[in-house]
């Protein structure tokens, strides 16, 4: 059984989840989400035989969120993890990311190769930096309508999804991001679009798994979330170091067949390229017939890949 604990770590109190012995396994989630979307894979992979620690990451849930845009950088969320790993008395960890926390996990990994032995991504595939500012190129390509750039403006993003949090949570969590035009805001629908109350719940999701995300966005709201989406620009200013860089740890891949982020134009041609940013990939497993919540939807298939390569790259000792 997993508990929870605020911790210290870079300036800021990080609530946490951890259950088990062994090799340090971090799990960094994404957004809209919590520690608590790891439900399945913390006790799997503690009866495997790790250490499984999940924080609410920065800004999220029970962990706290600095008030300011600019504490939310790369730089910044990379550096709770690293110093979540010394506070909690490790040499190193293997770090595993989904939406969001995949960008984490790459990140670490490539700036912090000593320490992060391993990485694994969800849904996300690895950084390739481009030539340019993302939000740029995004206006430059004729796009003016991508959430990342809704999300940039404070506060309108967080009206819309504040307005109504039991019903933005259960559109989100129960629809999904199949379709590649749900990354994209309608004019005068926000970035919900068309909702409906009565949505059934996917059978990966029950009604207490949707309480417990409304009764933490209720109290958090969701500007934390959202400032991450505020450094993207910021974030490729601070990472020109490593442009072309490639991580060079065992690295492993998993999405679901039916997520709009690795299925659109862009995400499909880094998926299939990402060999040159990870010359030791392990595996790329795409689950058929899943969507983008993927360690909610399919955890056995999540958990078998996960304790496989945790195996190969963190063996018990």
């Amino acid at each position: 059984m997993s508990s929870t604990r605020m911790i210290k770590a870079n300036g800021i109190e990080l609530c946490v989840r951890e259950q088990g012995e062994g090799a340090l396994v971090l799990l960094c989630h994404g957004w809209p989400e919590l520690s608590y979307s790891w439900r399945h894979q913390i006790p799997a992979l503690a009866a495997a035989g790790y250490r499984v620690v999940a924080p609410d990451m920065r800004g999220f849930g029970g962990s706290q969120a600095p008030a300011e845009i600019g504490a939310y950088s790369i730089f910044d969320i990379v550096g709770d993890m690293v110093a979540l790993v010394g506070a909690l008395g490790a040499q190193d960890a293997v770090i595993i990311g989904h939406d969001w926390g995949a960008p984490v996990a790459w990140h670490a990994a490539l700036f912090r190769p000593a320490l992060f032995k391993a990485v694994a991504g969800l849904s996300v595939p690895p950084p390739f930096r481009g030539r340019a500012r993302p939000l740029d190129m995004l206006r430059a390509g004729g796009i003016e309508t991508f959430y990342w750039q809704y999300f940039q403006a404070p506060g309108v993003a967080e009206a819309e999804l504040e307005r109504d949090i039991a019903l933005t949570m259960r559109t989100m969590l129960a629809r999904g991001f199949s379709d590649p035009q749900s990354l994209f805001v309608t004019p005068d629908k926000g970035f919900l679009g068309e909702v409906d109350p009565d949505l059934p719940l996917p059978a990966w999701l029950s009604a207490d798994d949707l309480a417990y995300f409304v009764d933490a966005y209720r109290a958090s709201g969701f500007r934390g979330g959202l400032n991450w989406y505020r450094n993207i620009d910021r974030n490729w200013e601070l990472t020109a170091p490593w442009q072309d860089a490639q991580i060079r740890q065992p690295s492993l891949f998993i999405a679901g067949g039916e997520d709009a982020v690795v299925t659109g134009l862009i995400g499909a041609k880094r998926v299939q390229d990402m060999e040159r940013v990870l010359p030791d990939l392990r595996r790329k497993l795409i689950v058929a017939g899943a969507g983008h919540w993927i360690q909610q939807e399919r955890p056995d298939e999540v958990n078998a890949a996960l304790i496989a390569f945790l195996r190969e790259v963190a063996p018990q000792s």
